[in-house]
């Protein structure tokens, strides 16, 4: 198979990590310590986050904590494949927010025999599986699922609540919309608005 020469060539196996959690758990601060790691030993790094979200930056991917690594914003999957040649590692922030085909071009690169890092929300504010996210959960070789502090009682947090009212599965927003929270606080904010 064209594949399996291409990573036998390349003297390497790729494979798929990924980082996921609720808002506010330290997804991207996870991302860029691995990516920065992999500088570090002298690999070839490309970063892609999605052009929606230019919260902290245009190019940059940022943490809460203002930690930052420079990044390409694209606007579909596939721009990836397009912009990720010649490269050890490629690493995808708000993985949640790009479309369905993110699965295959994150399994096509581990194929080739790169490492991908991908963090992403694995819930939206209703609780629901968010974008690509499942099937990126259930192709990774590893997963690491991290939590946030509920705001509200100071448990583990594992939900994004959203604050506002306003519908719609994508808002972007920050603090002043969401809020982690966890099972119990979070029944009790949805309870309180029915």
């Amino acid at each position: 198979m064209f594949l399996e020469r291409t990573t036998e060539a390349q003297g390497r196996t790729g494979y798929i990590e990924v980082i996921t959690g609720s808002m506010f758990s330290g997804k991207t601060e996870e991302l860029i310590r691995r990516l920065k790691r992999a500088k570090l030993a002298n690999q070839k790094v490309e970063i892609f986050k999605p052009g929606i979200d230019n919260r902290y930056s245009e190019n940059d991917v940022v943490s809460h904590d203002s930690n930052a690594i420079h990044s390409t914003p694209v606007d579909t999957s596939a721009n990836i494949l397009l912009l990720a040649y010649d490269v050890d590692v490629v690493g995808i922030d708000e993985a949640q927010f790009f479309d369905e085909g993110l699965v295959g071009v994150c399994n096509q690169l581990a194929d080739q025999g790169i490492r991908v890092i991908v963090a992403g929300l694995d819930m939206d504010y209703e609780r629901n599986p968010f974008g690509p996210m499942p099937g990126l959960l259930a192709s990774a070789e590893y997963v690491t699922k991290v939590h946030a502090i509920c705001m509200q009682c100071g448990n583990l947090a594992q939900y994004s609540h959203r604050k506002i009212t306003k519908k719609g599965q994508v808002i972007v927003g920050e603090k002043d919309i969401y809020e982690p929270l966890c099972r119990a606080c979070y029944l009790k904010k949805i309870n309180r608005r029915e």
